[in-house]
């Protein structure tokens, strides 16, 4: 089954953190990267981060604050997320890019409360 799932999202003060995870499920293949992508209520999907080659690169919204990271396979990407402020409130998603086509995963909700 061709999968993506996102884990480790939740309700969380300002300032507070949380680490999220994406699993590609073995179908996926052969993945090209992956990325984090975010919605906010009433707004468009943007891209939060991923790598360039092996370079992690990230949204200027959340540059110093998110790490992202992946595992030795490269089928597992992260997101640290730290000092989230109440404008991170969004749905996360993953994203594998491969030459077959991009797959997404259903998302994981992180709500921030002020």
């Amino acid at each position: 089954q061709v999968q993506l799932v996102e884990s480790g999202g939740g309700l969380v003060q300002a300032g507070g953190s949380l680490r999220l995870s994406c699993d590609a499920s073995k179908s996926i293949t052969p993945i090209n990267s992956m990325a984090w992508y975010r919605q906010a209520p009433g707004k468009e999907r943007e891209w939060v981060a991923d790598f360039g080659g092996n370079e992690p690169r990230y949204a200027d919204a959340v540059k110093g604050r998110f790490t992202v990271s992946r595992g030795k396979a490269r089928r597992t990407l992260y997101l640290q997320m730290n000092n989230l402020q109440p404008e991170d409130t969004a749905v996360f998603y993953c994203l594998a890019r491969t030459s077959w086509g991009n797959v997404w995963g259903e998302g994981t909700q992180v709500t921030v409360s002020s």
